[in-house]
């Protein structure tokens, strides 16, 4: 016996526009769920309503913030108080 899940995709159900309109919410949810639709008029097909893509991310592109971020000269310097409270004992 097969595999349920391996079996190929039930091909898309065809709707007609005036069924769409009169439907739409539910069809919408059908669509969101999974399902895809073939919309006919006069029974020939004029477009295929299915589930939207992820939107793929924005590819960053390497050094596009080049020389717009600054760093500090003194940025890796510790300030002489805060390096003092580190390194004194701390034992009474």
């Amino acid at each position: 016996m097969s595999d349920p899940a391996a079996q190929p995709p039930a091909p898309p159900r065809r709707i007609g526009v005036r069924e769409l309109q009169g439907n739409l919410t539910r069809v919408l949810h059908e669509v969101r769920d999974g399902a895809s639709l073939l919309i006919t008029s006069d029974g020939e097909v004029v477009a295929e309503l299915r589930p939207a893509r992820s939107a793929p991310s924005a590819r960053r592109r390497l050094g596009s913030l080049r020389g717009k971020i600054t760093i500090a000269p003194d940025f890796d310097v510790t300030p002489g108080d805060v390096r003092d409270s580190v390194e004194r004992d701390l034992d009474p």
